[in-house]
C-alpha cells in the first residue's frame, strides 16, 4: 500500500514543543501568541512582535500554503517579508488590508519573530502529471505527488456534461453507477464551488430526485474516496422529518455523485432572496425550531453538519400553506474537505467566507462539536430576520482573521425590531467567549419555543 503524503514543520530555531508538526492530511494552522494557536509561539522577549493570531498554515498534502495575517513585524519564507501591517496601524485597522499569501516547497523556511520552521515534504507518488478521466487531457505537473483519479479544470467548468456522461454510461450497465440508471436530468437546482446539483426524474417510477456531482479538486485516490463514501454512510443513515434523506452515493469517472429527497420548496436563502432578504419572526422561528429538530437528531447520531447555511436548509410547502424545514448536506462538505478533496480552500483566490461559521470551527479545523451546528443555526436565524450576517465581512478584509477577531454585532443593532425576547436568545447563542452560547441544539430549541 501506497504512504500518504506527508507535510512535516520542523523547528529549526526556537523553542517550540514538540520540535515537529506532521501533518498526513487535510488541516489548517493558526500560528500566534494566543492559547488557540497551534503551532503556539511562547509570550517571550523573543516573540514580543508576533501577533496573537500571525499567520494561517493551509495543508492539503502534500500541498502547503502560507498567509500572513497582516502581523505588526511580518511573516518571512526564505528571508523574503510576505506580509506585514504598515507603521502606526492596529490590527483592527490593518485588517482592511491585503496581505499576500505563498505556496510552499520542501526545504522552505517560515520565520515568525524568532521562530523558523522548515518545510518538509514526502510525496506518494513520483509521476509527472494526472490524466483527466472524462476526456484523458494531461491535468498537468500540480498533481505531482498525487495518485488517483480526477477531472480537468474545463470539464470541471461543465458539470451538466459530465453528469450526462455518467447517466449514458449507467444505462449501457456500468455497476458502479447503477444507483443513478435510469434518471433523466430535469433542471439544474443550484451550483456551488464543489460541483452542482440536478432535479433528475426516474424514466420508470417518475420518482424525483436531487442529483448532484461532487469535483474532486486534488485527485481521488483509493484511500481519499473510502474516507469520503464512510462519511456519506452516516449521512445516510439519519432518518427523520428535519433532515433531508441521502439515498444513494458513488464514485466513477473522477466524480462523486449523490442522490437525495427533493425539497419543493427550495432552499432558504432562495426564499429570502424572493422576500427581499427578510422573513417576520413568525415566520422563520418556526422553521428554525424545525431545523434545531433535524440537528439534534443527527447529533444523537454522532453526526455534526459543519457547513450549515441557509443554501442547505431546504423547504417542503405543506397542504396548509407552511413550510417544512429539512437540513441537506450533513458532514458533506467538511467531509468532502477533510478527505483532502477540495483542494486548499482557506488560501487563495476560491477561498471561501466563513459567514456562518463560528471561531471555534477555524482555531480546531478537524474537530467539530455539536455547539458549532448550533452557533451557525443562529446565524442562519440572524440572517433571516436582518438580511445580514452577524459579523461584517469587507471585501478588502481576510474573512479568515475577521471570524477569529470580531464578535458578531447584536441583532438589535442591525433590526431594531426583532422582539428583545427573541433577540437575548440569538445574541446569546452567536457569544463564542469562552464558549459559544448554547452547547446544544436542544438548550436552543426549547428558548425558541419559549418565546
Amino acid at each position: 500500500m501506497t504512504a500518504p503524503a506527508t507535510v512535516t514543520l520542523t523547528v529549526v530555531k526556537g523553542r517550540l514543543e514538540p520540535p515537529d508538526y506532521v501533518f498526513d492530511a487535510r488541516t489548517t494552522c493558526v500560528v500566534g501568541r494566543s492559547p488557540d494557536c497551534s503551532p503556539r509561539l511562547p509570550n517571550d522577549d523573543h516573540h514580543r512582535t508576533v501577533s496573537r493570531h500571525h499567520c494561517l498554515i493551509d495543508i492539503n498534502p502534500p500541498d502547503i500554503r502560507v498567509r500572513d495575517f497582516g502581523s505588526l513585524n511580518g511573516t518571512y519564507v526564505n528571508g523574503e517579508k510576505i506580509g506585514q501591517r504598515s507603521a502606526g496601524l492596529t490590527p483592527a485597522e490593518a485588517a482592511g488590508d491585503s496581505y499576500p499569501e505563498r505556496d510552499l516547497t520542501d526545504g522552505d523556511e517560515i520565520r515568525i519573530g524568532e521562530t523558523v520552521l522548515r518545510v518538509g515534504i514526502t510525496r506518494q507518488v513520483t509521476r509527472e502529471s494526472v490524466t483527466c478521466a472524462k476526456c484523458g487531457r494531461d491535468v498537468g505537473e500540480k498533481m505531482h505527488g498525487r495518485d488517483g483519479e480526477m477531472l480537468c479544470a474545463s470539464c470541471q467548468s461543465e458539470p451538466a456534461a459530465v453528469l450526462k456522461l455518467l447517466l449514458e454510461l449507467a444505462r449501457g450497465g456500468r455497476g458502479d453507477l447503477a444507483a443513478i440508471r435510469g434518471y433523466t436530468v430535469i433542471r439544474e437546482l443550484g451550483r456551488g464551488g464543489m460541483g452542482a446539483v440536478y432535479l433528475a426524474r426516474h424514466e420508470s417510477t417518475a420518482a424525483e430526485v436531487a442529483l448532484k456531482v461532487m469535483l474532486p479538486r486534488t485527485a481521488a485516490n483509493a484511500t481519499a474516496r473510502t474516507r469520503f463514501l464512510r462519511e456519506v454512510a452516516l449521512t445516510r443513515a439519519l432518518t427523520h422529518p428535519h433532515v433531508v434523506a441521502l439515498h444513494d452515493a458513488g464514485f466513477a469517472d473522477g466524480t462523486f455523485y449523490l442522490t437525495t429527497e427533493f425539497c419543493t420548496g427550495g432552499s432558504l436563502d432562495r426564499l429570502l432572496a424572493k422576500r427581499g432578504g427578510r422573513l417576520s419572526a413568525e415566520e422563520v422561528v418556526p422553521l428554525a425550531v424545525q431545523a434545531l429538530h433535524g440537528l439534534e437528531h443527527a447529533h444523537q447520531q454522532g453526526v455534526v453538519h459543519r457547513d450549515l447555511t441557509p443554501s442547505n436548509i431546504l423547504l417542503h410547502p405543506r397542504p396548509d400553506g407552511t413550510m417544512t424545514a429539512k437540513i441537506a448536506d450533513f458532514g458533506i462538505g467538511k467531509a468532502f474537505d477533510q478527505a483532502g478533496l477540495s483542494g486548499l480552500t482557506r488560501t487563495g483566490a476560491t477561498a471561501g467566507k466563513p459567514m456562518f461559521m463560528p471561531r471555534q470551527q477555524v482555531v480546531n479545523f478537524r474537530r467539530a462539536e455539536p455547539a458549532v451546528d448550533v452557533w451557525a443555526l443562529a446565524a442562519c436565524l440572524y440572517n433571516a430576520l436582518t438580511g445580514k450576517t452577524p459579523r461584517e465581512f469587507p471585501p478588502t478584509k481576510d474573512p479568515w482573521q475577521v471570524v477569529l477577531q470580531e464578535p458578531a454585532v447584536p441583532i438589535r443593532k442591525r433590526e431594531p425590531g426583532v422582539p428583545p425576547a427573541l433577540a437575548d436568545i440569538i445574541d446569546h447563542a452567536l457569544q463564542e467567549r469562552p464558549q459559544i452560547g448554547f452547547l446544544s441544539a436542544a438548550e436552543l430549541r426549547r428558548e425558541l419555543e419559549r418565546v
